[in-house]
Protein backbone atom coordinates (compact mmCIF):
# COMPACT_ATOMS: atom_id res chain seq x y z
CA UNK A 1 0.00 0.00 0.00
CA UNK A 2 2.76 2.35 0.78
CA UNK A 3 4.69 1.97 -2.13
CA UNK A 4 1.40 2.48 -3.81
CA UNK A 5 1.04 5.50 -2.57
CA UNK A 6 5.02 6.35 -3.76
CA UNK A 7 4.17 5.99 -6.75
CA UNK A 8 1.38 8.07 -6.87
CA UNK A 9 3.25 10.91 -5.53
CA UNK A 10 5.78 10.06 -8.34
CA UNK A 11 3.47 10.62 -11.15
CA UNK A 12 1.38 13.75 -9.33
CA UNK A 13 4.74 15.41 -8.28
CA UNK A 14 7.74 14.22 -10.61
CA UNK A 15 6.05 14.12 -13.61
CA UNK A 16 4.61 17.63 -14.37
CA UNK A 17 8.37 18.48 -13.69
CA UNK A 18 9.78 16.33 -16.28
CA UNK A 19 6.99 17.68 -18.43
CA UNK A 20 7.38 21.17 -17.93
CA UNK A 21 10.80 21.42 -17.55
CA UNK A 22 10.80 23.55 -14.62
CA UNK A 23 14.09 22.86 -13.76
CA UNK A 24 15.76 24.44 -17.00
CA UNK A 25 15.92 27.70 -14.86
CA UNK A 26 18.54 26.23 -12.59
CA UNK A 27 21.14 26.03 -15.27
CA UNK A 28 20.31 29.84 -16.80
CA UNK A 29 23.62 30.64 -15.08
CA UNK A 30 25.19 28.62 -17.59
CA UNK A 31 23.96 29.56 -20.99
CA UNK A 32 25.51 31.83 -22.95
CA UNK A 33 23.12 34.69 -24.39
CA UNK A 34 23.01 34.98 -28.15
CA UNK A 35 23.82 38.33 -29.94
CA UNK A 36 20.63 40.73 -29.89
CA UNK A 37 19.46 41.23 -33.50
CA UNK A 38 18.32 44.35 -33.05
CA UNK A 39 16.61 46.42 -35.79
CA UNK A 40 18.16 48.52 -37.87
CA UNK A 41 17.65 52.13 -38.58
CA UNK A 42 15.22 52.40 -35.62
CA UNK A 43 12.75 54.77 -35.58
CA UNK A 44 12.08 56.63 -32.07
CA UNK A 45 9.38 55.31 -29.74
CA UNK A 46 7.13 58.25 -30.08
CA UNK A 47 6.72 57.19 -34.03
CA UNK A 48 4.06 55.22 -34.57
CA UNK A 49 4.22 52.78 -38.40
CA UNK A 50 1.29 53.51 -40.52
CA UNK A 51 -1.70 50.60 -40.69
CA UNK A 52 -3.22 49.95 -43.71
CA UNK A 53 -5.67 46.88 -43.42
CA UNK A 54 -6.21 44.32 -46.28
CA UNK A 55 -9.94 44.43 -47.48
CA UNK A 56 -11.06 40.12 -46.59
CA UNK A 57 -13.95 40.33 -49.45
CA UNK A 58 -15.28 36.51 -50.44
CA UNK A 59 -12.04 35.04 -50.50
CA UNK A 60 -11.22 32.22 -52.77
CA UNK A 61 -9.24 28.64 -51.56
CA UNK A 62 -5.74 30.06 -50.13
CA UNK A 63 -3.20 28.97 -53.34
CA UNK A 64 0.43 30.50 -54.14
CA UNK A 65 1.67 29.93 -57.09
CA UNK A 66 5.80 29.72 -57.08
CA UNK A 67 7.94 32.32 -57.84
CA UNK A 68 9.44 32.57 -60.98
CA UNK A 69 12.80 31.40 -61.37
CA UNK A 70 15.51 33.95 -62.28
CA UNK A 71 18.09 33.06 -64.95
CA UNK A 72 21.71 32.52 -63.47
CA UNK A 73 22.91 34.46 -66.44
CA UNK A 74 20.10 37.27 -66.01
CA UNK A 75 20.40 38.92 -62.68
CA UNK A 76 16.94 41.20 -61.78
CA UNK A 77 18.35 44.82 -62.24
CA UNK A 78 17.81 47.79 -59.73
CA UNK A 79 16.35 47.89 -56.38
CA UNK A 80 13.10 47.17 -55.03
CA UNK A 81 12.19 48.31 -51.59
CA UNK A 82 9.73 50.34 -49.79
CA UNK A 83 11.21 53.60 -48.19
CA UNK A 84 9.47 53.78 -44.63
CA UNK A 85 8.01 51.38 -42.34
CA UNK A 86 4.72 50.36 -42.41
CA UNK A 87 2.40 47.30 -40.93
CA UNK A 88 -0.30 45.52 -42.90
CA UNK A 89 -3.23 44.25 -41.23
CA UNK A 90 -5.26 41.04 -42.44
CA UNK A 91 -8.40 39.95 -40.61
CA UNK A 92 -10.25 36.70 -40.21
CA UNK A 93 -13.27 35.24 -38.52
CA UNK A 94 -10.31 33.48 -36.44
CA UNK A 95 -7.27 35.72 -36.95
CA UNK A 96 -5.64 39.36 -36.45
CA UNK A 97 -2.21 39.60 -38.31
CA UNK A 98 -0.64 42.25 -37.55
CA UNK A 99 2.79 42.05 -40.72
CA UNK A 100 5.73 44.29 -40.65
CA UNK A 101 7.35 45.08 -44.41
CA UNK A 102 10.77 45.63 -42.12
CA UNK A 103 11.93 41.97 -42.69
CA UNK A 104 8.75 40.61 -43.87
CA UNK A 105 8.19 39.15 -40.57
CA UNK A 106 4.83 39.05 -38.36
CA UNK A 107 4.65 41.30 -35.29
CA UNK A 108 1.75 39.91 -34.10
CA UNK A 109 -0.67 36.81 -34.41
CA UNK A 110 -3.79 36.69 -32.60
CA UNK A 111 -5.86 34.36 -32.32
CA UNK A 112 -9.63 35.61 -31.83
CA UNK A 113 -11.68 32.65 -30.45
CA UNK A 114 -8.88 32.09 -27.60
CA UNK A 115 -7.67 33.84 -24.41
CA UNK A 116 -4.54 34.12 -22.46
CA UNK A 117 -4.71 33.26 -18.53
CA UNK A 118 -4.54 37.22 -18.12
CA UNK A 119 -7.91 36.87 -19.91
CA UNK A 120 -6.85 39.29 -22.82
CA UNK A 121 -7.02 37.88 -26.59
CA UNK A 122 -4.47 35.21 -26.71
CA UNK A 123 -0.87 36.35 -28.89
CA UNK A 124 0.96 33.95 -30.14
CA UNK A 125 4.12 36.08 -30.86
CA UNK A 126 6.32 36.78 -27.86
CA UNK A 127 6.82 40.11 -28.92
CA UNK A 128 9.47 40.93 -25.55
CA UNK A 129 11.71 38.25 -26.80
CA UNK A 130 11.26 39.04 -30.76
CA UNK A 131 12.69 42.89 -29.96
CA UNK A 132 16.02 40.57 -28.96
CA UNK A 133 15.97 37.49 -31.98
CA UNK A 134 13.97 38.32 -34.55
CA UNK A 135 10.04 38.63 -35.24
CA UNK A 136 8.68 35.24 -36.82
CA UNK A 137 9.32 34.20 -40.62
CA UNK A 138 12.45 35.97 -40.13
CA UNK A 139 15.52 34.56 -42.90
CA UNK A 140 18.47 32.22 -41.69
CA UNK A 141 20.98 30.88 -43.93
CA UNK A 142 23.24 28.19 -42.72
CA UNK A 143 25.66 28.55 -45.38
CA UNK A 144 26.14 31.61 -47.99
CA UNK A 145 24.70 35.11 -47.12
CA UNK A 146 22.66 37.35 -48.97
CA UNK A 147 24.37 40.25 -50.04
CA UNK A 148 21.78 42.40 -47.89
CA UNK A 149 20.61 41.57 -44.34
CA UNK A 150 16.48 40.21 -45.46
CA UNK A 151 15.37 40.50 -41.63
CA UNK A 152 16.33 44.42 -41.43
CA UNK A 153 15.86 45.68 -44.75
CA UNK A 154 11.72 47.63 -45.67
CA UNK A 155 10.35 45.18 -48.44
CA UNK A 156 8.10 46.50 -50.82
CA UNK A 157 4.65 45.41 -49.75
CA UNK A 158 1.67 43.88 -52.48
CA UNK A 159 -1.75 43.32 -51.38
CA UNK A 160 -3.38 40.49 -53.61
CA UNK A 161 -6.97 38.72 -53.62
CA UNK A 162 -8.72 38.13 -50.89
CA UNK A 163 -6.82 37.25 -47.85
CA UNK A 164 -3.50 37.46 -49.60
CA UNK A 165 -0.29 39.62 -48.96
CA UNK A 166 3.01 39.63 -51.04
CA UNK A 167 6.93 40.93 -50.13
CA UNK A 168 9.36 41.60 -52.36
CA UNK A 169 12.79 43.19 -52.18
CA UNK A 170 15.95 43.28 -54.30
CA UNK A 171 19.22 45.44 -53.75
CA UNK A 172 19.94 43.85 -57.78
CA UNK A 173 21.93 41.29 -56.57
CA UNK A 174 20.06 39.44 -53.96
CA UNK A 175 15.97 38.67 -54.88
CA UNK A 176 13.77 37.71 -52.65
CA UNK A 177 9.72 37.11 -51.82
CA UNK A 178 7.19 35.91 -49.71
CA UNK A 179 3.68 35.37 -49.67
CA UNK A 180 1.10 34.51 -47.00
CA UNK A 181 -2.42 33.59 -48.28
CA UNK A 182 -4.89 32.86 -45.26
CA UNK A 183 -8.20 31.27 -44.85
CA UNK A 184 -11.22 33.27 -43.57
CA UNK A 185 -13.13 30.50 -41.24
CA UNK A 186 -9.83 27.77 -41.18
CA UNK A 187 -6.41 27.68 -39.47
CA UNK A 188 -4.31 27.46 -42.30
CA UNK A 189 -2.10 29.61 -43.88
CA UNK A 190 -0.45 29.03 -47.35
CA UNK A 191 2.74 30.31 -47.18
CA UNK A 192 5.42 30.36 -50.32
CA UNK A 193 9.32 32.19 -50.41
CA UNK A 194 12.17 32.62 -52.89
CA UNK A 195 15.98 33.84 -52.94
CA UNK A 196 18.31 34.25 -55.36
CA UNK A 197 21.64 35.40 -55.11
CA UNK A 198 23.03 36.74 -58.81
CA UNK A 199 20.24 34.39 -60.22
CA UNK A 200 21.36 31.58 -57.87
CA UNK A 201 19.37 29.53 -55.59
CA UNK A 202 20.16 30.74 -51.99
CA UNK A 203 19.06 28.27 -49.40
CA UNK A 204 17.67 29.41 -46.14
CA UNK A 205 15.28 28.51 -43.67
CA UNK A 206 12.28 30.79 -42.12
CA UNK A 207 12.26 31.49 -38.33
CA UNK A 208 10.19 31.54 -35.07
CA UNK A 209 12.24 32.88 -32.43
CA UNK A 210 11.79 33.63 -29.18
CA UNK A 211 8.70 31.20 -27.46
CA UNK A 212 5.13 30.65 -29.01
CA UNK A 213 1.65 30.70 -27.47
CA UNK A 214 -0.17 31.14 -24.04
CA UNK A 215 2.99 33.50 -22.17
CA UNK A 216 0.70 34.54 -19.25
CA UNK A 217 0.34 30.36 -17.90
CA UNK A 218 2.95 29.21 -15.15
CA UNK A 219 6.32 28.30 -16.34
CA UNK A 220 5.71 29.56 -20.09
CA UNK A 221 8.66 28.51 -21.11
CA UNK A 222 9.02 25.35 -19.47
CA UNK A 223 5.83 24.52 -21.37
CA UNK A 224 7.02 24.90 -24.73
CA UNK A 225 9.17 22.78 -27.67
CA UNK A 226 9.96 22.74 -31.06
CA UNK A 227 8.61 19.52 -33.00
CA UNK A 228 9.07 18.05 -35.76
CA UNK A 229 7.29 14.57 -37.31
CA UNK A 230 9.89 11.65 -38.78
CA UNK A 231 7.53 9.66 -40.92
CA UNK A 232 11.05 6.78 -40.60
CA UNK A 233 10.73 6.36 -36.86
CA UNK A 234 6.81 6.70 -37.04
CA UNK A 235 7.36 9.21 -34.28
CA UNK A 236 6.84 12.96 -33.07
CA UNK A 237 10.20 14.41 -31.72
CA UNK A 238 10.28 17.10 -29.25
CA UNK A 239 14.35 18.29 -28.85
CA UNK A 240 15.08 19.67 -25.85
CA UNK A 241 15.55 23.42 -25.54
CA UNK A 242 18.16 22.53 -23.19
CA UNK A 243 20.22 20.83 -26.05
CA UNK A 244 20.58 24.14 -27.87
CA UNK A 245 21.69 25.93 -24.94
CA UNK A 246 25.75 25.88 -25.84
CA UNK A 247 24.48 27.05 -29.60
CA UNK A 248 21.74 26.13 -32.24
CA UNK A 249 20.92 22.11 -32.79
CA UNK A 250 20.01 20.96 -36.41
CA UNK A 251 17.68 17.72 -37.53
CA UNK A 252 17.04 17.45 -41.06
CA UNK A 253 14.95 14.43 -42.57
CA UNK A 254 12.14 14.01 -44.65
CA UNK A 255 9.60 15.23 -41.74
CA UNK A 256 5.66 14.83 -42.51
CA UNK A 257 5.79 18.16 -40.53
CA UNK A 258 8.16 20.58 -37.80
CA UNK A 259 7.01 23.51 -36.08
CA UNK A 260 6.57 24.94 -32.30
CA UNK A 261 4.21 24.16 -30.07
CA UNK A 262 3.27 24.62 -26.07
CA UNK A 263 0.40 22.60 -24.59
CA UNK A 264 -2.55 23.63 -26.13
CA UNK A 265 -1.23 25.47 -29.89
CA UNK A 266 1.11 24.72 -32.22
CA UNK A 267 2.51 26.52 -35.43
CA UNK A 268 3.27 23.20 -37.71
CA UNK A 269 5.28 23.72 -40.83
CA UNK A 270 3.83 21.26 -43.73
CA UNK A 271 6.37 20.64 -46.75
CA UNK A 272 5.17 19.01 -50.12
CA UNK A 273 5.32 15.39 -49.83
CA UNK A 274 9.01 13.89 -50.33
CA UNK A 275 10.66 17.10 -49.15
CA UNK A 276 13.74 16.86 -47.20
CA UNK A 277 13.45 19.56 -44.57
CA UNK A 278 16.11 21.18 -42.40
CA UNK A 279 14.78 22.42 -38.72
CA UNK A 280 16.87 23.97 -36.21
CA UNK A 281 16.14 24.41 -32.44
CA UNK A 282 17.31 27.45 -30.39
CA UNK A 283 17.85 28.28 -27.08
CA UNK A 284 16.38 32.09 -26.87
CA UNK A 285 16.86 33.37 -23.64
CA UNK A 286 15.13 36.14 -23.38
CA UNK A 287 11.84 37.66 -20.77
CA UNK A 288 7.73 38.01 -21.95
CA UNK A 289 4.81 40.41 -21.34
CA UNK A 290 3.88 38.56 -18.16
CA UNK A 291 8.03 38.01 -17.00
CA UNK A 292 10.30 40.26 -17.13
CA UNK A 293 13.11 37.54 -16.07
CA UNK A 294 15.00 36.50 -18.95
CA UNK A 295 14.71 32.32 -19.54
CA UNK A 296 15.02 29.81 -21.78
CA UNK A 297 12.48 29.97 -24.38
CA UNK A 298 12.44 27.82 -27.79
CA UNK A 299 13.05 28.90 -31.66
CA UNK A 300 12.82 27.44 -34.60
CA UNK A 301 13.71 27.69 -38.23
CA UNK A 302 12.50 25.30 -40.98
CA UNK A 303 12.84 25.10 -44.47
CA UNK A 304 16.27 24.55 -46.37
CA UNK A 305 16.00 25.43 -50.33
CA UNK A 306 15.67 28.36 -52.14
CA UNK A 307 12.14 28.07 -52.81
CA UNK A 308 9.79 27.22 -49.28
CA UNK A 309 6.67 26.53 -49.68
CA UNK A 310 4.82 25.58 -46.87
CA UNK A 311 0.66 24.81 -45.44
CA UNK A 312 1.10 26.34 -41.79
CA UNK A 313 -1.26 25.01 -39.23
CA UNK A 314 -1.61 28.10 -37.00
CA UNK A 315 -4.08 27.34 -34.43
CA UNK A 316 -5.28 25.23 -31.21
CA UNK A 317 -4.58 21.64 -30.75
CA UNK A 318 -8.11 20.38 -31.74
CA UNK A 319 -7.79 16.68 -32.47
CA UNK A 320 -10.63 17.33 -35.18
CA UNK A 321 -9.02 20.46 -36.52
CA UNK A 322 -5.49 18.53 -36.92
CA UNK A 323 -6.75 15.46 -38.29
CA UNK A 324 -8.68 17.49 -41.32
CA UNK A 325 -5.30 19.12 -41.93
CA UNK A 326 -2.93 15.44 -41.72
CA UNK A 327 -3.56 12.89 -39.76
CA UNK A 328 -0.23 12.77 -38.93
CA UNK A 329 -0.97 16.06 -36.91
CA UNK A 330 -2.81 14.09 -34.17
CA UNK A 331 0.56 13.18 -32.78
CA UNK A 332 1.18 16.90 -31.71
CA UNK A 333 -1.09 16.04 -29.20
CA UNK A 334 0.85 14.26 -26.52
CA UNK A 335 -1.17 11.84 -24.25
CA UNK A 336 2.12 10.18 -22.23
CA UNK A 337 3.15 7.07 -20.99
CA UNK A 338 -0.65 5.81 -21.18
CA UNK A 339 -1.79 7.28 -24.66
CA UNK A 340 -3.52 3.94 -25.07
CA UNK A 341 -6.06 4.88 -22.09
CA UNK A 342 -5.59 8.96 -22.42
CA UNK A 343 -6.77 9.64 -25.60
CA UNK A 344 -9.90 7.09 -25.17
CA UNK A 345 -10.88 8.96 -21.79
CA UNK A 346 -10.81 12.22 -22.90
CA UNK A 347 -12.93 10.76 -26.37
CA UNK A 348 -15.90 9.40 -23.77
CA UNK A 349 -15.31 12.49 -21.48
CA UNK A 350 -16.23 14.70 -24.65
CA UNK A 351 -19.13 13.24 -26.07
CA UNK A 352 -21.00 12.93 -22.31
CA UNK A 353 -20.09 16.70 -22.27
CA UNK A 354 -21.41 17.17 -25.64
CA UNK A 355 -24.10 14.65 -25.69
CA UNK A 356 -26.08 14.83 -22.14
CA UNK A 357 -23.72 17.24 -19.33
CA UNK A 358 -22.70 20.54 -21.57
CA UNK A 359 -19.81 21.20 -18.56
CA UNK A 360 -16.87 19.54 -18.62
CA UNK A 361 -16.96 19.82 -14.22
CA UNK A 362 -20.22 17.64 -14.35
CA UNK A 363 -18.98 15.32 -16.95
CA UNK A 364 -16.05 14.11 -14.83
CA UNK A 365 -17.68 13.67 -11.92
CA UNK A 366 -20.52 11.71 -14.05
CA UNK A 367 -17.41 9.75 -15.49
CA UNK A 368 -16.27 8.86 -12.43
CA UNK A 369 -19.23 7.66 -11.13
CA UNK A 370 -19.01 5.16 -14.02
CA UNK A 371 -15.77 4.46 -13.52
CA UNK A 372 -15.95 3.66 -9.71
CA UNK A 373 -19.16 2.13 -9.65
CA UNK A 374 -17.56 -0.68 -12.90
CA UNK A 375 -14.98 -1.14 -10.78
CA UNK A 376 -16.85 -1.81 -7.44
CA UNK A 377 -16.85 -5.78 -8.23
CA UNK A 378 -13.35 -5.69 -7.09
CA UNK A 379 -13.36 -3.23 -4.34
CA UNK A 380 -16.29 -5.53 -2.84
CA UNK A 381 -14.22 -8.41 -3.43
CA UNK A 382 -11.25 -6.26 -1.77
CA UNK A 383 -13.61 -5.12 1.05
CA UNK A 384 -14.09 -8.82 1.77
CA UNK A 385 -10.50 -9.92 1.98
CA UNK A 386 -10.03 -7.15 4.52
CA UNK A 387 -12.50 -8.57 6.75
CA UNK A 388 -11.52 -11.66 6.69
CA UNK A 389 -7.47 -10.17 7.51
CA UNK A 390 -9.49 -8.86 10.71
CA UNK A 391 -11.04 -12.04 11.62
CA UNK A 392 -7.16 -13.66 11.23
CA UNK A 393 -5.86 -10.78 14.15
CA UNK A 394 -5.31 -13.02 16.96
CA UNK A 395 -3.50 -15.58 15.08
CA UNK A 396 -1.45 -13.42 13.40
CA UNK A 397 -0.17 -12.36 16.72
CA UNK A 398 0.18 -15.74 18.00
CA UNK A 399 3.19 -15.97 15.25
CA UNK A 400 4.24 -12.57 15.90
CA UNK A 401 4.90 -13.41 19.30
CA UNK A 402 6.60 -16.58 18.82
CA UNK A 403 9.05 -14.93 16.46
CA UNK A 404 9.19 -11.73 18.59
CA UNK A 405 12.67 -10.41 18.70
CA UNK A 406 13.14 -12.26 15.11
CA UNK A 407 15.44 -9.81 12.43
CA UNK A 408 14.81 -9.76 9.15
CA UNK A 409 18.14 -11.53 8.60
CA UNK A 410 17.62 -14.08 10.76
CA UNK A 411 16.90 -17.66 9.31
CA UNK A 412 13.58 -17.71 11.24
CA UNK A 413 12.33 -14.60 9.67
CA UNK A 414 11.84 -17.09 6.62
CA UNK A 415 10.13 -19.71 8.96
CA UNK A 416 8.10 -16.89 10.00
CA UNK A 417 6.99 -14.88 6.64
CA UNK A 418 6.58 -19.03 5.65
CA UNK A 419 3.60 -19.78 8.64
CA UNK A 420 2.39 -16.21 7.88
CA UNK A 421 1.64 -16.98 4.50
CA UNK A 422 0.17 -20.27 5.25
CA UNK A 423 -2.38 -18.76 7.33
CA UNK A 424 -3.73 -16.37 4.67
CA UNK A 425 -3.68 -19.33 1.99
CA UNK A 426 -5.76 -21.77 4.42
CA UNK A 427 -8.54 -18.64 5.21
CA UNK A 428 -8.45 -17.77 1.61
CA UNK A 429 -6.86 -14.16 1.87
CA UNK A 430 -4.71 -12.10 -0.48
CA UNK A 431 -2.49 -10.12 1.93
CA UNK A 432 -2.00 -7.53 -1.30
CA UNK A 433 -5.71 -7.37 -1.76
CA UNK A 434 -6.05 -4.06 -0.42
CA UNK A 435 -3.51 -2.27 -2.96
CA UNK A 436 -4.89 -3.58 -6.42
CA UNK A 437 -8.13 -1.35 -6.80
CA UNK A 438 -5.65 1.76 -5.81
CA UNK A 439 -2.91 0.27 -8.27
CA UNK A 440 -5.77 -0.30 -11.19
CA UNK A 441 -6.58 3.62 -10.40
CA UNK A 442 -2.82 4.63 -11.00
CA UNK A 443 -2.97 4.62 -14.99
CA UNK A 444 -6.69 6.26 -15.08
CA UNK A 445 -5.13 8.98 -12.91
CA UNK A 446 -2.34 9.70 -14.98
CA UNK A 447 -4.57 9.27 -17.83
CA UNK A 448 -6.64 11.91 -16.37
CA UNK A 449 -3.42 13.65 -15.58
CA UNK A 450 -2.39 14.01 -19.22
CA UNK A 451 -6.31 14.79 -20.73
CA UNK A 452 -6.22 17.51 -18.51
CA UNK A 453 -2.73 19.22 -19.40
CA UNK A 454 -3.15 18.63 -23.29
CA UNK A 455 -6.95 18.92 -24.17
CA UNK A 456 -7.75 22.25 -25.07
CA UNK A 457 -11.35 21.74 -24.76
CA UNK A 458 -10.77 21.53 -20.87
CA UNK A 459 -8.63 24.72 -21.38
CA UNK A 460 -10.61 27.85 -19.11
CA UNK A 461 -13.70 25.13 -18.52
CA UNK A 462 -15.12 26.41 -15.52
CA UNK A 463 -17.38 24.29 -12.59
CA UNK A 464 -18.63 25.65 -9.74
CA UNK A 465 -16.15 28.26 -8.29
CA UNK A 466 -13.46 26.52 -10.81
CA UNK A 467 -12.49 28.95 -13.43
CA UNK A 468 -10.30 26.54 -15.19
CA UNK A 469 -10.09 22.82 -14.62
CA UNK A 470 -6.90 22.24 -16.50
CA UNK A 471 -5.35 24.71 -13.79
CA UNK A 472 -4.52 24.91 -9.75
CA UNK A 473 -7.95 27.15 -8.26
CA UNK A 474 -6.47 30.88 -8.72
CA UNK A 475 -7.67 31.48 -4.67
CA UNK A 476 -4.54 31.66 -2.50
CA UNK A 477 -6.39 28.46 -0.26
CA UNK A 478 -6.99 25.63 -2.81
CA UNK A 479 -10.14 24.86 -1.36
CA UNK A 480 -10.90 21.65 -3.48
CA UNK A 481 -7.57 19.84 -2.06
CA UNK A 482 -8.90 20.56 1.14
CA UNK A 483 -12.46 18.94 0.83
CA UNK A 484 -10.60 15.96 -1.12
CA UNK A 485 -8.56 15.41 2.19
CA UNK A 486 -11.35 15.90 4.53
CA UNK A 487 -13.39 13.33 2.57
CA UNK A 488 -10.02 10.93 2.73
CA UNK A 489 -9.58 10.87 6.01
CA UNK A 490 -13.89 10.08 6.29
CA UNK A 491 -13.06 7.35 4.12
CA UNK A 492 -10.40 5.82 5.92
CA UNK A 493 -12.06 6.12 9.22
CA UNK A 494 -15.06 4.07 7.84
CA UNK A 495 -12.66 1.28 6.20
CA UNK A 496 -11.46 -1.42 8.23
CA UNK A 497 -7.59 -1.11 9.57
CA UNK A 498 -5.88 -4.05 7.95
CA UNK A 499 -4.62 -6.81 10.37
CA UNK A 500 -1.57 -7.10 9.47
CA UNK A 501 2.09 -5.23 9.40
CA UNK A 502 4.53 -3.19 11.02
CA UNK A 503 2.51 -0.64 13.68
CA UNK A 504 4.77 2.26 12.05
CA UNK A 505 3.44 1.34 8.97
CA UNK A 506 0.32 1.54 10.46
CA UNK A 507 0.72 5.26 12.05
CA UNK A 508 2.35 6.33 8.32
CA UNK A 509 -0.72 5.30 6.62
CA UNK A 510 -2.70 7.51 8.96
CA UNK A 511 -1.35 10.53 7.67
CA UNK A 512 -1.68 9.09 3.91
CA UNK A 513 -4.62 12.04 3.44
CA UNK A 514 -2.51 14.70 4.22
CA UNK A 515 0.16 13.36 1.78
CA UNK A 516 -2.60 13.77 -0.48
CA UNK A 517 -2.74 17.41 0.01
CA UNK A 518 0.65 17.58 -0.82
CA UNK A 519 0.26 15.52 -4.09
CA UNK A 520 -3.11 17.69 -5.11
CA UNK A 521 -2.41 20.96 -4.14
CA UNK A 522 -0.92 22.22 -7.37
CA UNK A 523 -3.04 20.19 -9.76
CA UNK A 524 -4.97 20.57 -12.38
CA UNK A 525 -8.70 21.34 -10.19
CA UNK A 526 -10.36 19.04 -12.59
CA UNK A 527 -8.25 15.93 -11.68
CA UNK A 528 -8.66 16.64 -8.02
CA UNK A 529 -11.87 16.72 -8.82
CA UNK A 530 -12.15 13.31 -10.06
CA UNK A 531 -10.07 11.80 -6.92
CA UNK A 532 -12.60 13.71 -4.85
CA UNK A 533 -15.53 12.30 -6.58
CA UNK A 534 -13.90 9.19 -6.47
CA UNK A 535 -13.88 9.52 -2.72
CA UNK A 536 -17.67 10.42 -2.44
CA UNK A 537 -18.56 7.28 -4.42
CA UNK A 538 -15.91 5.27 -2.25
CA UNK A 539 -17.77 6.59 1.37
CA UNK A 540 -21.00 5.74 -0.27
CA UNK A 541 -19.45 2.09 -1.57
CA UNK A 542 -18.52 1.78 1.98
CA UNK A 543 -21.15 2.52 3.65
CA UNK A 544 -23.50 0.45 1.95
CA UNK A 545 -20.88 -2.42 2.29
CA UNK A 546 -20.68 -1.90 6.19
CA UNK A 547 -24.76 -2.01 6.51
CA UNK A 548 -24.92 -5.37 4.61
CA UNK A 549 -21.80 -6.98 5.59
CA UNK A 550 -21.77 -9.08 9.51
CA UNK A 551 -19.78 -7.29 12.15
CA UNK A 552 -16.15 -8.68 12.78
CA UNK A 553 -17.34 -9.35 16.42
CA UNK A 554 -20.09 -11.50 15.05
CA UNK A 555 -18.16 -13.50 12.22
CA UNK A 556 -15.55 -14.02 14.90
CA UNK A 557 -18.02 -15.51 17.34
CA UNK A 558 -19.89 -17.30 14.38
CA UNK A 559 -16.44 -18.76 13.78
CA UNK A 560 -15.57 -20.15 16.95
CA UNK A 561 -18.91 -21.46 17.33
CA UNK A 562 -17.77 -23.63 14.08
CA UNK A 563 -15.10 -24.85 15.55
CA UNK A 564 -16.05 -25.75 18.48
CA UNK A 565 -19.24 -27.70 16.89
CA UNK A 566 -16.82 -29.23 15.03
CA UNK A 567 -14.64 -30.38 17.97
CA UNK A 568 -17.57 -31.80 19.71
CA UNK A 569 -18.65 -33.89 16.84
CA UNK A 570 -14.97 -35.43 16.34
Amino acid sequence: MLLAFVLMGLILVVTPYAYRKLGLTTGQAERKEEAAVKPADEKPATEKPPATAVAAGTPMKPSVAPPVEHEAAEPVAGAISAGSEQEQVLDTTLYHVVFSNRGATVKSWTLKKFQDSAGKPLELVNRKGADKVGYPFGFTFRDKQPSSDLNKVLWAVHSGPGLTISFEYSDGRTNATKTFALQQDGYMVQYADDVTLNGVGLPHLVEWRGGFGDMAVQNAAGQQATVHYDPVKNKLLRPSTKSAKNGPVDADGPFSFAGIDDEFFAAAFLPPPNTKLQTTTYDDVVASPFNSAEEPYPGVAVGGSARNQFGIYLGPKELSALHLVNPKLDGIVDWGWFGIIAKPLFMVLRYVNDQFVHNYGWSIVLLTILINMAMFPLKLTTLKSSRKMQLLQPELKKINDKYKGVGMKSPSAGNKQQETMDLYKKNGVNPMGGCIPLLIQMPVLYAFYRVFAVAIELRHASWLWIADLSQPEHFTIHFLPLIMVATSFALQKMTPPPAAGDASQQKMMQFMPLMYLFFFWQASSGLVLYWLTGNVVGLAQQWFFNQTSAPVEAMAQAKKALVKDGRKRA
